[in-house]
């Protein structure tokens, strides 16, 4: 794999876009390159160790004309794989499904839990407004209840009022008459007997 066909495979786990691929690819090797020409260790952990070693001075052949040439001392590049990876490559360790696979199932559950989150708030809703007018006409009731003890209570204050009325202008009435037969019984009474001779 060649660093062409890699952004392809990168960028087939971000979305398509290869300008990202290819400026993360170039982003990581350049820290990389900075970090351990330092002399630092850049280490991945389950991947490896990206390090610097010093090679002491020595003597080499020319592989063109077998003649002897000596070499300074200096520093190579060097990186050791680590145990996930030996792990891999020997194959004691076998690798799921590519992370594309799995950020698709990642996706679609995403979006069936959005396609069940309006219907469970439209269900919500639903239960709110059923509530709502439970509550409205239980209050309606009460209220027309209310409103026909008043009436009720009303009309029988103005029944009872109406039938103490009556009775009392029935006993005025009978009073009225009862003095009216007396009074000729008084003028009866109060005649004068005829004179004596």
């Amino acid at each position: 794999m060649n660093k062409s066909e890699l952004i392809d495979a990168l960028a087939a786990r971000l979305d398509g876009d290869k300008k990202r691929a290819n400026e993360t690819i170039d982003a990581f090797t350049d820290i990389v390159f900075r970090a351990v020409g330092k002399g630092e260790k850049v280490s991945i952990a389950g991947f490896g160790v990206f390090e610097r070693r010093p090679r002491a001075a020595r003597i080499a052949r020319n592989p063109a004309t077998g003649e002897p040439v000596k070499l300074k001392k200096t520093s190579v590049p060097a990186f050791r794989p680590g145990t996930k990876f030996k792990g891999v490559v020997g194959g004691q360790i076998k690798l799921g499904a590519a992370p594309r696979a799995a950020k698709a199932a990642a996706a679609k559950k995403t979006a069936a839990a959005k396609a069940t989150a309006p219907a469970k708030k439209t269900t919500a809703a639903a239960k709110k407004t059923t509530a709502a007018k439970k509550t409205t006409a239980a209050k309606k009731t009460t209220a027309a209840k209310s409103t026909a003890r008043k009436t009720t209570a009303a009309a029988a204050k103005k029944t009872t009022a109406a039938k103490k009325t009556t009775a009392a202008k029935k006993t005025t009435a009978a009073a009225k008459k009862t003095t009216a037969r007396k009074a000729p019984a008084k003028k009866t009474t109060a005649r004068k007997s005829p004179a004596k001779k």
